[in-house]
């Protein structure tokens, strides 16, 4: 089951909306091209299925663009009326000023309000003021003129907040009945279906069949993968190690040649001073060995090989085995998770992972994958960088493709042929391939998404959950 973030804004609901209704169109299209065979099939059932999924995503995203413009609504109309409150003050105000003015307006008032100033600078503060006030005045004119323009903005966007919340409930009716029609045409689909059901029955029981073979062949192919990336990792280890004990033999070599060389010099040293005369007093005098100790040092000294470092145990992870390199396209990869790329341009996810209901008998069946019903001879790419592994052929399933990507592998299936080779290294949206037809002449591709464990175990994951919406 797809599922969606909740998104953030009325802009992002819009252009979820549209992507949808494209998924749709998409949807229907491949379901005109599957009708060309009259006979009902599982995969016109399955668009059927993915049309009316859509379209329930598509209702539950009119609703919530309908919640936010009801939102904005509630927020234009409080907004429009705090302003209206302010506007009525302003207009108080101006009224006020306007009277005052009114029985202050002959000039007389004036001239007599300038000449009783007491000195010329107060006559100047009183002509100061009466400006002031003049341009006070006008400022509330043009005030309450800039917020009736406001008031009357808001009123147009209100207006087509609610214009647009009545085209969303319009297209929300439209889509409950296009709901009730296909519901409708699916009942059909699937009566027709139920009479064939010794003939189903028999084809999902070798798809079954076909898709325990893929998941043996993949965990072998992963398993090899993993040996190879193990005795590789061991065969740099004991390299390691062969150059550090050659590194190790070469300094010991050397501290003995220089010790060598340092007892030369001191027997050269003692032979050409003479033995001085053996006094029992001398203190350099040895009656025990009947010689005088070497004048460099009094006793040898010994040159002993430095204790050898355990060796490390043997490389049994196979993520440890990882080079730094690949080590960082896993964890690139993992990072991508949601927004990796389909594998096809276009198509719906006809059935999904795991335990899956089926849509026509009461039986349950197993997938390790994902089935993306797509259009005839569509290219196939690889979701992201890596090395092309293995190449294999199961019966069913078509040609297939691993491809590596560090600790994770991707396997391509149902491929008519392949335009890549063992080893080749490719890019994300890179075409390896071309969906090919399967014996109902039905273009599915099997998409499988396998992760290596700490315990070198491999298992496959939830295809849905790592490509993009």
């Amino acid at each position: 089951m797809e599922t969606y973030a909740q998104p953030s804004s009325r802009a992002e609901l819009e252009s979820r909306r549209k992507s949808i209704m494209e998924s749709i169109k998409e949807t229907q299209q491949q379901l005109d091209a599957t009708r060309s065979d009259k006979k009902a099939s599982l995969t016109e059932l399955r668009a059927l299925q993915s049309k009316l999924a859509e379209r329930q995503h598509l209702i539950t995203n009119i609703n919530q663009e309908i919640g936010t413009i009801n939102n904005n609504i509630q927020l234009s109309a409080n907004e429009i009326q705090q302003l209206r409150e302010k506007l009525n003050v302003l207009k108080i105000r101006y009224a006020q000023s306007v009277r005052y003015s009114y029985m202050n307006r002959s000039s007389y008032n004036m001239l007599a309000f300038l000449f009783s100033a007491s000195d010329f600078n107060a006559a100047m503060r009183r002509m100061r003021y009466l400006k002031k006030y003049r341009d006070y005045r006008k400022h509330q004119a043009e005030e309450i003129k800039a917020m009736n323009a406001t008031i009357e903005q808001k009123i147009d966007i209100l207006n087509m907040a609610k214009t647009q919340k009545n085209i969303l409930r319009t297209a929300e009716e439209q889509q409950k009945l296009v709901i009730q029609k296909e519901t409708n045409e699916k009942d059909k689909v699937v009566a027709a279906l139920k009479g064939r059901e010794s003939e189903l029955s028999h084809e999902i029981s070798d798809n079954q069949k076909s898709l325990r073979q893929l998941e043996k062949a993949i965990s072998a192919a992963i398993k090899r993968e993993i040996e190879i990336a193990r005795k590789k990792a061991e065969e740099e280890r004991k390299k390691e190690e062969e150059r550090k004990r050659k590194e190790e033999e070469a300094r010991i070599a050397a501290a003995k040649a220089a010790e060598e060389a340092r007892k030369s010099q001191d027997v050269k040293v003692v032979t050409g001073s003479g033995v001085k005369s053996a006094i029992p007093g001398n203190p350099r005098y040895n009656p025990g060995a009947n010689k005088y100790p070497s004048t460099s040092r009094e006793e040898e000294v010994k040159v002993s090989a430095p204790a050898i470092e355990p060796s490390r145990p043997k490389a049994t992870s196979y993520n440890l085995s990882l080079t730094p390199e690949v080590a960082a396209l896993s964890n690139d990869f993992e990072s991508n998770r949601g927004k990796l790329p389909w594998p096809v341009e276009k198509g719906f996810i006809a059935e999904g992972f795991g335990r899956q209901k089926h849509p026509v008998y009461n039986i349950e069946t197993t997938n390790d994958g994902v089935e993306i019903q797509t259009n005839p001879n569509a290219a196939v790419r690889a979701v992201f960088e890596g090395t092309v592994t293995n190449i294999f052929y199961v019966p069913g399933m078509g040609q297939c493709v691993l491809v590596n990507h560090g600790r994770f592998f991707t396997v391509y299936s149902r491929l008519g042929n392949v335009s890549v080779g063992k080893g080749s290294k490719v890019n994300m949206k890179q075409t390896i391939g071309t969906v090919g037809p399967n014996d109902n002449g039905e273009y599915l591709i099997h998409f499988e998404l396998w992760k290596v464990t700490g315990n070198d175990k491999s298992a496959p994951q939830d295809p849905s959950g790592w490509i993009a919406r």
